[in-house]
């Protein structure tokens, strides 16, 4: 519940509003301000102005949008005018940049002519890449946007209109689909003959509904051939019938109900009168024509969705304009086509079927969501909405030709927009690429757990690894099935009926005899303890990398690892290194989850062992040794110890970049590092950051993740001879998906050593 005096502070408190311009370049120095401004803007300029589409490599417009709005039709609030509803304009501001990192400046006119505000926004094309129409009452709104598309040359969409159009087509089209139904058949009526329902309508027939068999009813009845009361031209083409009639006798039989109307508009009788399976889309904000429990009291055939977060499928349309405006704004359109907005329909209505991250499923409370009535179309905090519909949008407006700047590599496309997510989602990317050039076998010690079936279904789908999973068949499969999955292209393990067991046991027994190990009790701990069996998957050669621990503790799974696979040659440590993603940069913690007390020795190990497994992710290392004193400041036996393990580094690995001991705020502000001790080697900030204990590294870690907003993605798992990554207990279907892909790098990285070796001894 939103109480008055909370949302009056929200909108008061500390800087008074929700938006702010803030610059996008430096202008700290006095050659800052030169090129900012005088003499620096000369050169732009002059380019601009002898080449004009130049505006877009040299300015902002590109990823600029006016919201434009005279206030005159406010969702809930009505005629509130101008000035009223600039709050309403800055929270559109602040979804556009939340959900798909685009600038507004919000716009409101002092007018109710029309053609004065045509006038204006026509003046102010050179300022924006697009503009979105805004609260502006019908049937005014229909002649702005109609004149303004004629006549300027950027994407202009109203939102109001084409927002909820495009929303409630995709979960139309998969809410028919679901109930049975063919959309060239299928009796639609709708409640509310403004901007939204003249849009919802209009598009509802180019998605397939036939005009005959689609009915519009407003405030006097049916809008009918010849009514004489209430028309305008945007209405005539919508009209169907000869007679007048009450909603309640048009809903008669209708296989469709849609409403952007008022509460109160559909009784109970109505959704009875309905034929069978029918969908009701009651979207009057903030309350429905009827009530979701209304309507679902009667009707348990129906699919139902409204305006509302609190049931399901929510007809919200930021699920529809960041993403529309972000696409065209990406290939300089020059207009938002009905092409376009069917692209975006059937983005939307694709992506309901896809498996629903854990992040989505956190974000609202829920253990499940998947495709079905109460799941028809995506939710609003689902990331991949932006990527899945921009991508829509932008390769129609390509091949419909309206895109100033068409785009040819669209997986540049994907990885650019995953970027404007975060630079988690940008790192990811970039690491799963490389994980598919050459993807590898990959045994999860949980085969029948839910998130590593859904996680390896997604690994499948990307082609980043090759499955293998543990665990009885008949409950995997049967788990699977419960959750929808297709895991064709996995292989299912049961340790009880493997025809390895023998073999894996016999091997054990040789390297646990003379640790207490029977061959008894070999074969059993192999048959029961699907740690210990995949353990010996890699090492026998049968996968070559494995993943576990989303039900266990740390050393419960990382001790059959060790005991059963050697150390990388010429290593005696093996840690945990997390890779810690922030907004504008990704840094590296180690030694986060092993070594409890590290000496210098140890300690050099951790740091040659970080850096070269940052280099297998294609990122050059820039190691500093973490202490409470800086290059001496402080002598303790603590501080001496780093400063000897920077030393051993120096003098074997000539080639890493690393320097210490100092500071944490040393290692990370290049204002210090250069300023302070000029002298170092480093020259830039860290971003590799080696702890001098594990007390340290692992609180460091979770503060960061918890407070700092970093993205803590790992641990990865250094100094064994063989790809073993344990995950975090509890983590996510994205965690193991992307603790998969760097398994497999570090098993590609594995081979190579393994091939060098072999050629280096002549024996290839």
């Amino acid at each position: 519940m939103i109480r008055k005096n909370d949302a009056l502070r929200y909108h008061s408190e500390e800087r008074a509003g929700k938006i702010e311009v803030k610059p996008t370049k430096p202008c700290f120095t006095q050659r800052d301000l030169a090129m900012a401004y005088t003499p620096g803007v000369a050169d732009p300029c002059r380019e601009i102005e002898s080449v004009p589409d130049k505006v877009f490599d040299y300015t902002a417009k590109g990823n600029l949008v006016a919201v434009v709005t005279n206030g005159t039709a406010v969702l809930g609030l009505g005629n509130i005018g101008p000035l009223a509803s600039k709050p309403v304009m800055e929270g559109k501001a602040v979804l556009f940049k939340r959900f798909a990192d685009i600038d507004v400046f919000d716009i409101e006119l002092n007018t109710k002519d029309p053609d004065e505000i045509v006038k204006v926004v026509q003046l102010l094309e050179p300022t924006f890449g697009g503009i979105n129409l805004e609260d502006i009452k019908a049937p005014e709104c229909f002649y702005v946007e109609e004149h303004l598309k004629a006549t300027m040359s950027i994407p202009v969409f109203h939102d109001d209109q084409h927002g909820t159009a495009i929303i409630s087509g995709a979960a139309l089209t998969n809410a028919l689909e679901i109930q049975h139904k063919k959309i060239d058949q299928v009796k639609v009526v709708f409640s509310g003959a403004g901007a939204a329902g003249i849009a919802c309508a209009e598009l509802y027939v180019r998605l397939g509904v036939k005009r005959e068999n689609l009915f519009l009813v407003d405030s006097n009845g049916l809008v009918y051939k010849g009514r004489p009361k209430g028309m305008n031209p945007y209405k005539e083409r919508l009209a169907n019938g000869k007679k007048p009639m009450t909603l309640a006798e048009v809903m008669k039989g209708a296989d469709v109900f849609a409403g952007v109307s008022v509460k109160g508009t559909v009784t109970k009788e109505m959704v009875k009168s309905m034929a069978e399976r029918p969908v009701i889309f009651a979207m009057a904000n903030p309350d429905p024509e009827i009530g979701y429990p209304e309507a679902t009291s009667v009707r348990k055939d129906l699919i139902m969705a409204t305006g509302r977060s609190d049931y399901p499928n929510q007809v919200n349309n930021v699920l529809g304009f960041p993403f529309i405006f972000r696409g065209a704004l990406d290939v300089s359109a020059t207009a938002i086509n009905d092409e376009m907005k069917i692209a975006a329909v059937k983005a939307l209505a694709q992506l309901a079927k896809e498996d629903v991250p854990d992040a989505v499923l956190k974000a609202y409370g829920k253990e499940m969501m998947e495709y079905g009535p109460n799941y028809i179309i995506p939710k609003p905090f689902d990331q991949r909405v932006l990527i899945w519909g921009a991508m829509a949008v932008a390769k129609a407006a390509v091949q419909s030709g309206v895109a100033r700047k068409p785009i040819t590599d669209w997986d540049a496309y994907r990885d650019a927009l995953e970027s404007r997510l975060g630079r988690s989602q940008e790192v990811m990317r970039r690491i799963i690429h490389k994980a598919k050039r050459e993807p590898k076998r990959i045994v999860f010690l949980e085969g029948t757990d839910p998130k590593i079936l859904r996680a390896c279904q997604a690994v499948l789908d990307e082609g980043i690894a090759m499955p293998i999973l543990l665990g009885n068949r008949v409950v995997i499969k049967k788990r699977a099935d419960e959750l929808h999955l297709d895991l064709k292209g996995a292989t299912l393990v049961d340790p009880h009926k493997s025809d390895r067991l023998e073999d894996y046991s016999l091997e054990f027994f040789k390297l646990r005899c003379r640790k207490g190990i029977t061959r008894q009790e070999a074969r059993k701990l192999l048959r029961n303890d699907t740690n210990y069996f995949g353990a010996m998957m890699v090492r026998m050669g049968d996968a070559d990398g494995l993943v576990g621990g989303v039900n266990q503790h740390y050393p419960d799974t990382i001790r059959p690892a060790l005991q059963t696979l050697p150390l990388c040659p010429g290593t005696t440590v093996i840690a945990g290194v997390y890779m810690m993603v922030f907004q504008k940069q990704v840094l590296f913690f180690a030694d986060t989850t092993v070594n409890i007390d590290p000496n210098a020795e140890q300690l050099a190990e951790i740091a040659i062992c970080t850096a070269d497994t940052v280099k297998q992710l294609d990122i050059e290392p820039r190691v500093a040794m973490l202490s409470f004193s800086n290059f001496g400041s402080t002598r303790h036996p603590r501080a001496e110890k780093v400063l000897q393990a920077t030393q051993i580094v120096k003098q074997r690995r000539p080639d890493i970049v690393i320097d210490g001991e100092m500071q944490a705020d040393t290692a990370v502000v290049d204002e210090i590092l250069n300023e302070v001790y000029d002298f170092n080697t480093l020259k830039r900030h860290a971003n590799v950051l080696i702890f001098p204990s594990l007390e340290a590294g692992n609180i460091a870690f979770k503060l960061m993740a918890r407070l700092g907003g970093a993205k803590a993605i790992g641990p990865i798992l250094m100094g064994t001879s063989e790809a073993i990554h344990v995950l975090q207990r509890n983590c996510d279907v994205e965690d193991i998906i992307n603790t998969t892909a760097l398994a497999v790098i570090d098993a590609q990285e594995h081979k190579k050593c393994f091939l060098a070796e072999r050629l280096g001894s002549g024996d290839i």
